[in-house]
């Protein structure tokens, strides 16, 4: 790569000008290849919307739930809103400037580099770096978003975010409010785009790539030796720390076995201690479940394997009753898209999406109630006074 024939533009992902700006560039510079911030995913579906082919819209919610990756979802559903939310206010279809970039070199034959990190990827290590007040301070400020359409509409101005004195104040911002999901969104992708961009043979390059990585991609180039590896920008792995608070909610299910379990080799009756047990867990899985609203079935399911999932700490019931009520509801990509047309709590109570997340999360809140609160004052605690003596 050469830098004197490198030219980067840093655009807004729903701005009509960005899209003008980009393909005036291509055709005039007629570069030996044009790079765009997206991946392989984003770019396959951009491509087969540009060719009219409908893709089957259905998310397996299951399969997400199995895989533990709500978290991942949840944040990229958000993401997708808000994208959506601002591309209607601004009549311009989110990433119109890379399907601007995508057209302007098929139809000059120039080659297309993908340079950005799988967004599965950056957001996973980003649900890492956030702290628990980070995450939930994050979802909430996203759900009250939904009902203050009217304040962003007045406050939209795409092309001012553009200006460079804007951006260092909105990423000072982002900055503020969550350090670790700054390093991964911005800084680390900032490093991404660059490594790849320095690794492309071409000499005559175009890249498009977001406005608020632009300054951050031109330090790295200057300072190709302080860029990490791309493997290690890969890694979902977080093993940073001990995790405290995991091991202690896993020692809480253990505690509970080995409590029966010397009460029972000492001769005491623990019949009665079982079946409170038993009981306290399903009641409060299945109304953790029904009172987050539920099907009937997925509230059973709930409080069937709540037991289980209370003495097992990698089990969690909410996952139980969210698989069935994925069973029982069909979520699609228009349920994503619908909640840019979300005015009203009813609206979002009617959206698939969130009906199946606030089960998993409605139905864990039940049973950690029980965990934490009920049974040890009405089973565990009598349990262990009678066992040593109290």
């Amino acid at each position: 790569m050469n830098r004197e024939y490198l030219t980067i533009i840093g655009t807004a992902h729903v701005s009509e000008e960005s899209v003008d700006e980009v393909k005036d560039a291509i055709y005039e510079q007629h570069p030996d290849i044009v790079a765009i911030e997206l991946d392989k995913g984003r770019y396959t579906r951009i491509k087969n919307e540009m060719m009219g082919i409908e893709e089957d819209d259905a998310i397996s919610v299951t399969e997400i739930i199995k895989q533990n990756k709500i978290g991942v979802f949840l944040a990229s559903t958000f993401l997708s809103y808000f994208q959506s939310k601002i591309g209607e206010d601004v009549d311009v279809k989110p990433g119109s400037e890379m399907v601007g970039a995508i057209e302007a070199a098929e139809d000059l034959g120039i080659p297309i580099a993908l340079i950005d990190r799988d967004i599965n990827i950056t957001l996973q290590r980003a649900l890492n770096k956030m702290t628990f007040k980070e995450k939930a301070s994050f979802v909430w400020d996203s759900i009250v978003s939904f009902f203050k359409k009217d304040e962003l509409e007045d406050e939209i101005d795409i092309e001012e975010l553009k200006n460079p004195e804007n951006l260092d104040e909105i990423m000072e911002m982002f900055q503020e409010i969550s350090p670790g999901a700054y390093e991964v969104l911005v800084k680390e992708r900032d490093a991404y785009l660059a490594g790849n961009i320095l690794n492309l043979p071409q000499e005559k390059i175009v890249a498009v790539v977001g406005a608020g990585h632009k300054p951050g991609i031109y330090r790295y180039l200057d300072n190709p030796e302080t860029l990490p590896t791309l493997d290690s920008l890969r890694v979902t792995d977080d093993k940073n720390g001990i995790p405290w608070v995991k091991i202690f909610l896993a020692l809480i299910p253990i505690l509970f076995v080995v409590i029966f379990f010397l009460a029972f080799f000492s001769g005491i009756n623990i019949t009665g201690n079982l079946i409170e047990f038993l009981a306290i867990s399903m009641i409060m899985g299945f109304l953790g479940s029904i009172l987050s609203g539920s099907k009937l079935l997925s509230a059973i399911v709930g409080g069937l394997v709540a037991p289980l999932t209370i003495i097992h700490p990698l089990l969690a019931a909410g996952w139980f009753s969210g698989l069935t009520e994925a069973k029982l509801r069909k979520v699609r990509q228009r349920d994503i898209k619908n909640l840019s047309n979300i005015e009203h709590l009813k609206d979002l109570w009617h959206n698939n999406i969130f009906r199946i997340l606030l089960v998993v999360i409605g139905t864990n809140i039940g049973v950690s109630i029980a965990t934490l609160f009920i049974l040890p004052s009405k089973v565990f605690i009598p349990l262990f006074m009678k066992l040593f003596g109290g």
